[in-house]
This record gives C-alpha cells, sequence and structure tokens, in this order.
C-alpha cells in the first residue's frame, strides 16, 4: 500500500532492475567451484578496479630492489614517468546515472543504490545512503519545527511580555553603553519583543524535547537501515582489520632508521623484507601525534582568539559612535550590530576552516597511520575538533555568557575596559536565532560555491590549455580531447579521503540543527531544503568533474557515527542550558508560583531592577537629550532597588530563579537520557527479520562448504585409492621382478 501510494518517487525499474538477494561469501580461491562465476556482477566494476589499483600500488618496477623507493604507480606518478594514473568513467553507465540520479529535476526520487555502488564502490555508496537517509528523517522534525514557529505567530497578541513592552510608555531604560549613549524608552524594543516570541514560547520545551528523541531515533534507526544495506552488498562480515597496509605507510617506515633494523628478517637465504613490520607507540608514533594534536590544540586557540576579537569588536561598536547608524537606535542594537558581527564571524569562521583543512592533511601524513581507515578517522578527528569549536564557540558565547555576567550601572564588569553586552529585555535568543542563521546558511552558501563552481572552473580551465596547448612546452604534443582518458584527465583528482570534506558538512549541520536549533526552529526545514540539493550536486560533482575514485569496501561510516553520538549527548545538556539560562521559562514559573500571578500581569515589572542614576560610575554625556533630568533608570536584572538595606544586591528571588535552573537542568537531562535509553534500547541495530536471514544464511553456507569439502576429500581419496591400485596392477604384471606389493 505504501509502495503504490509513493509510486511518484520510485526508481525506474526498466533502467535500475531490482536485484535478487543473494547468500555472499569472502573470495577465495579454495572455493572457487562455489561461486556462481556466470553470474554477470560476479566482481562488479568496482572491485575489478580496486584489484587493478591494490596491485599497481604494490608494484616494484625495479626487478630484484624491492625497495620504498621504486614501489607503487604513485612512485613513477611523482618522478614524471607518467602524468597520473586514475579510473576511467564509464560513458554508458555514467549517463545512465547522469540523467536518473544527478539531476536536480529527479529531486524527489529515489537513489539507485545499488547501481551507485557498482559504480564507485560501497564508500561512496553509503556515504549518499547516509545522506538521503539523514535528508529524510529531517521531514518529520521539519514539520514540527514549523508547527512551533506558527504556534508563536498565532499566539502572539497573547504574550504579556511584548504586550506589556509595546503598551508601556513611562519607562525609562538606562544606557546601554558609557560615554555616548543615551537613556532609552523601553517600548522601543517592541519589534524585537514580538519577533521573540516566535522562538521563546510554550513549546520551546516541546520543541527541544522532540528534537533530543529525534536525533538518538536518526542514529537508531540509520544503523538499522545500513545493516539491511550492507547485507545486501554481502559486506556484513567485513572487518576493516583485515586492511591491508597503505603503501604510503609501507614506504614510510622502510626509510625510517629507526626501523630498518626492524624490518628485515634473517632467512636461510638471506635478508627479506617484512611485509608488515611492528611499529612501537612511544619510539616512533608518539612524537608525530604528538605533534600533530599539538598544533591542532594551537589553532584551536587561534580560533577562540578570533571570536574573542570580535566580541571585543560588539563591546567597542557599544561604546563609540557608529557608521552603519545610529548607536541609540534599536535598528542598530538589535539588527545591524548582530548582523555585522556574525557576517564577519562567518568569514573569520571560513578563512581559518581553508588554512586547517589543508594543513591537517599534511599533520595526518606525518603520523604513521596503517590502513587507510585508521589514516581517515585521524584526519575526521583532527578536523572535527577544530571545526567544533571553529563553527559553534560563538554561538556557544551568546547561548551562555553573553548577558550573564554584566553587572549593574554602579559596578560593571568590564574586557579590555569595555562593558560587556548585554541581552534585550526579551533576552539574548534572538541574537542567537540571527547567528545561527547567517553562520548555517552562509556556510551552505560558501560550500555550494566550492563544490561546483571552483570544479568547473578548473575542469574548463584545463580542456582549454591542453586544446590550445598552453600546458605543454613542446605545441606539437597537444591532447587529443576525443577518448574517454582525455576527457577523464580534465577532471579533478579524485583522493582517497575526498568523501572527508562532504561528511564534515553535514555532521556540522547535524550540530546546527541539534545543539542550537532550540533558538530557530525552522533550522531542520532550512537543511532540509539544502540537502535535497546537495544530494544532487554532489552526485553531479563525483559524475561530472571528478575522476572516477577508486571502489572501497566499507560497511559503515565509520567514525562520524562516533561523532555524531558525541553531538546528541552535548544537545542534551546544550538544550538544557539554552532554556534554563537563555529563555524566559524558569523565570515565568517562579514568579507565577511566588507571585501568585499566573496571567504574568506584572511579570515584564518584575524582571527590571531600579537604579538611582546619581549612582552611576561613569556619567553618560547627555549633552540635548530629552533625559538630562532623569533620577531612575531601570535594567534588565533581578537586584534590589537603590532605597533597599542592601541596594543592589541579589534578593532572594534571584536564588530561587538559579536553584529552579539548576534543578530544572538536572531534571531535564534526566528525563532525555532515560528516554534515549529506551530508544536504543527498543530498536535493535539489526531488524528481526534481517537477523533470522543472516542466521539462515550462515548455515546454509556452513552446510554448502561441508558439503563440499566432503566431496572433495572424497574425491581426493578417491583418486589415491585409484592410484595404489595402478601400483598394485603394476606390481602384479608379468615381468615384475620385485615381491612388495602396496594396498
Amino acid at each position: 500500500m505504501c509502495r503504490s501510494l509513493f509510486s511518484s518517487v520510485q526508481l525506474n525499474t526498466a533502467l535500475f532492475p531490482e536485484r535478487e538477494g543473494r547468500i555472499h561469501l569472502e573470495f577465495s580461491r579454495n572455493y572457487l567451484d562455489l561461486y556462481d562465476k556466470e553470474h554477470p556482477n560476479f566482481f562488479d566494476a568496482s572491485t575489478r578496479y580496486s584489484i587493478i589499483n591494490f596491485i599497481l600500488q604494490r608494484q616494484h618496477f625495479v626487478e630484484g630492489e624491492e625497495t620504498a623507493d621504486n614501489l607503487g604507480v604513485e612512485k613513477l606518478v611523482q618522478d614524471g614517468v607518467y602524468s597520473c594514473a586514475y579510473t576511467l568513467h564509464d560513458k554508458d553507465d555514467r549517463d545512465r546515472l547522469l540523467k536518473e540520479w544527478a539531476n536536480v529535476s529527479k529531486w524527489k526520487n529515489l537513489q539507485p543504490l545499488d547501481q551507485i555502488k557498482d559504480y564507485f564502490g560501497a564508500k561512496v555508496a553509503l556515504y549518499f545512503a547516509w545522506l538521503g537517509f539523514y535528508t529524510q528523517m529531517l521531514i518529520p522534525i521539519s514539520v514540527l519545527g514549523i508547527l512551533c514557529f506558527f504556534y508563536g505567530f498565532l499566539t502572539w497578541s497573547n504574550d504579556p511580555i511584548s504586550r506589556d513592552i509595546c503598551d508601556d510608555n513611562g519607562t525609562i531604560m538606562c544606557p546601554q553603553c558609557d560615554r555616548s549613549c543615551d537613556y532609552w524608552r523601553l517600548n522601543e524594543t517592541c519589534t524585537s519583543s514580538k519577533f521573540n516570541y516566535l522562538i521563546d514560547n510554550n513549546m520551546t520545551v516541546v520543541f527541544a524535547l522532540a528534537m533530543s528523541i529525534w536525533a538518538v531515533a536518526y542514529l537508531e534507526f540509520w544503523k538499522r537501515y545500513s545493516a539491511g544495506l550492507v547485507h545486501r552488498w554481502g559486506l556484513t562480515g567485513f572487518n576493516h582489520h583485515v586492511e591491508h597496509p597503505r603503501p604510503q605507510y609501507l614506504a614510510k617506515i622502510s626509510r625510517s632508521k629507526k626501523l630498518s633494523g626492524k624490518s628485515e628478517l634473517q632467512d636461510e637465504n638471506g635478508k627479506r623484507p617484512i611485509l608488515d613490520p611492528d611499529v612501537p607507540f612511544w619510539s616512533i608514533k608518539f612524537l608525530p601525534n604528538f605533534t600533530s594534536y599539538s598544533i591542532m590544540i594551537l589553532f584551536i586557540c587561534i580560533s577562540v582568539i578570533a571570536i574573542a576579537g570580535i566580541i571585543i569588536y560588539r563591546m567597542a561598536q557599544r561604546a563609540s559612535h557608529s557608521i552603519l547608524g545610529s548607536e541609540n537606535s534599536m535598528t542598530f542594537k538589535v539588527m545591524i550590530l548582530p548582523m555585522t558581527a556574525g557576517i564577519i564571524d562567518l568569514i573569520v569562521i571560513s578563512m581559518l576552516d581553508l588554512v586547517y583543512s589543508s594543513l591537517a592533511v599534511k599533520l595526518t601524513n606525518y603520523e604513521y597511520c596503517r590502513t587507510q581507515t585508521e589514516y581517515d578517522e585521524s584526519l575526521t578527528i583532527k578536523n572535527y575538533v577544530f571545526q567544533f569549536v571553529n563553527y559553534y564557540s560563538s554561538l556557544f558565547y551568546i547561548a551562555f555568557l553573553k548577558g550573564k555576567f554584566v553587572g549593574y550601572p554602579a559596578k560593571y564588569n568590564r574586557v579590555l575596559g569595555f562593558r560587556q553586552e548585554e541581552c534585550n529585555p526579551g533576552g539574548c535568543l534572538m541574537e542567537l536565532c540571527m547567528q545561527l542563521v547567517i553562520i548555517m546558511a552562509g556556510k551552505q552558501a560558501v560550500n555550494a560555491i566550492v563544490e561546483m563552481l571552483i570544479p568547473y572552473l578548473m575542469r574548463t580551465f584545463k580542456e582549454l590549455s591542453y586544446r590550445h596547448g598552453w600546458h605543454k612546452n613542446n605545441k606539437d604534443q597537444r591532447l587529443v580531447p576525443y577518448n574517454q582518458f582525455t576527457e577523464d584527465y580534465n577532471l579533478l583528482p579524485a583522493e582517497n579521503n575526498s568523501l572527508y570534506a562532504e561528511y564534515l558538512e553535514m555532521v556540522v549541520q547535524f550540530g546546527f540543527i541539534t545543539l542550537f536549533s532550540l533558538a530557530f526552529p525552522l533550522a531542520p526545514l532550512l537543511a532540509l531544503l539544502n540537502n535535497v540539493i546537495e544530494v544532487r550536486l554532489d552526485a553531479i560533482k563525483m559524475l561530472r568533474f571528478v575522476r572516477r575514485p577508486v571502489g572501497m569496501r566499507a560497511r559503515d561510516i565509520g567514525v562520524w557515527h562516533s561523532i555524531m553520538t558525541v553531538v546528541t549527548r552535548i544537545a542534551v545538556a546544550s538544550s538544557a542550558m539554552i532554556i534554563a539560562f537563555s529563555t524566559n521559562l524558569i523565570p515565568k514559573i517562579v514568579y507565577a508560583a511566588s507571585m501568585g500571578d499566573p496571567e504574568l500581569n506584572n511579570y515584564l515589572n518584575f524582571t527590571l531592577a531600579v537604579f538611582n542614576t546619581k549612582d552611576f560610575q561613569v556619567e553618560p554625556l547627555l549633552g540635548g537629550s530629552q533625559f538630562v533630568n532623569e533620577t531612575q533608570c531601570r535594567y534588565t536584572e533581578f537586584r534590589n532597588p537603590p532605597w533597599h538595606e542592601q541596594p543592589y544586591k541579589r534578593p532572594m528571588i534571584y536564588w530561587k530563579i538559579l536553584t529552579g535552573r539548576l534543578a530544572f537542568i538536572v531534571i531535564y537531562q534526566n528525563i532525555i537520557n532515560m528516554l534515549q535509553g529506551i530508544l536504543r534500547w527498543a530498536v535493535p541495530d539489526v531488524s528481526g527479520r534481517l537477523l533470522k536471514r543472516i542466521t539462515r544464511e550462515n548455515f546454509l553456507l556452513r552446510e554448502h562448504i561441508i558439503d563440499y569439502e566432503k566431496q572433495h576429500a572424497m574425491q581426493q581419496a578417491q583418486m589415491t585409492v585409484n592410484g595404489l591400485r595402478q601400483r598394485t596392477t603394476d606390481t602384479q604384471a608379468p615381468g615384475y621382478d620385485d615381491a612388495t606389493t602396496f594396498v
């Protein structure tokens, strides 16, 4: 029934026919007769290319000198013997995939994962399967985000805070900077308070709860879904521990003086090289690893310093006249200043990202990574830890630090002489929303340009240069652009870790929507719209602009799943702290319980403290201001009034609110962790049906192998008996002198 309902998104079965289930067994020459050798897809194209690549990477091209200096085709390319070595695209298969898969007009169709696996290998196919699954899982949480946003829009007029702010005409607020800022009226923030209510309302906690459950459900259902894919591709029993060492790793240890004695063994024919010698950690691996991660920490510090510089820029803008407009206008305070700071933040983040990404590859090459999986995981961890700080630090600052330690007008807490930034009377959640939208949307736009425009321009330039002979010193040696080799020669080279950038982009996006979408419920919708196009753009890039990568086997998405699991756990704490300290939920509950005012009619006045202008630490320069004779102003804090016995000290209600916030964090995290644990237990990694099928197939496979071994043993025994009988017959023949016979 569901299949007929979604028939419009199904694949064209004429071009991509469904495949029958098969029992897979790791290839072994000993059981050659057991395989269906006549099957047209016995070894698919990606497997054949990986076999050829394995041989080429480990072939010594100087006979008798098996050293690192003459190992593999990559060394020949480095020495200039060959220009390059790469896998060719298949024109028919590529055209079919370009038409039915790498096509933006096919955005709603399912992906031909089996054909992608045959063409690119299981590792690439798993990436597209994961991206497609992640995109589909964004649909329900996007719908919930839209409903939460519309709830805020429909109940706009019922918010007592924004209503009181807009109706207020007499509340004068204290200046937001020392010298140049004037007093201002509270009702100037009317519009911003209404927008703030769209993301800070009664549905905020519901959305945060749903997002925490969704994140775990997505990860658990992905493991369940990928188990079926991996089984269908015959990779259930594949283990990364059986991977062969990287040629670069073998070459590196062969050049190491410390390992020169261990890389050879003495035998009867003299010394012979060890294929995979043991490399000690402390004497060999420790220094490269320590250096690599130390540089990572250095760049993290640089990123934090850059973010701190932007924060000080914002403080300085508050304290001086700005060329962007009047610093006293709410447009400047609420919109212009956060937007300009967000754009500068995005530029700094992108520059640091560009520099560190290229540096991380060199640092990983410096390490002793034995297999390609170890190499990819080391590169991924170093990069993601840096990107986590680089992309999220400014958002963490707004969510958890901004406006929390400002002080009060008689005693402001300062940084380098500047007053700390304050939140608007409605809270800092709106600014967090703006910063999130700018960084998230800006990053997606920058990535789209980098991924599509730059490869297109590079391919076009190479085509023109080789067509007109610009690249060659000898213009008679021009590349004839009329065969598959020359067409692919103009494409970008496919790196072994080429999927790293794609994974990183999506996992950083996953962090945005799980850690901070509480501040912008439409963030999952933006991610959904981006990913629908991203799937097709990545497919176009790999088919049109990148040389065909060598197929690699994989049974999962590797360390990325563990990273997303950690992000999910951090997101629970992040949501709890944002709700507790950046929204009005807890103060409203404490006020309603303490003051007996469930309608929150006097809540706004409750959140504003009174300050006597005679107690200013630095007198504002008002000049011709209309507020010259003001004796009192208000500020957003929970403090005693100036006529109290302990003026400007924390009242008891502040400590009640703080206790409520801390209690909420503990209760919220425990409830969410309990629900997530139940969900992890309730959703097994492998479905019961698939588990029974795997068990049944393993049983049949064992029985088949046992029968084959029996038949093989019987044939060997029969051949032995026949041989003995033949020898017995020969010994009994006339003229045979020896009387000894064998039975």
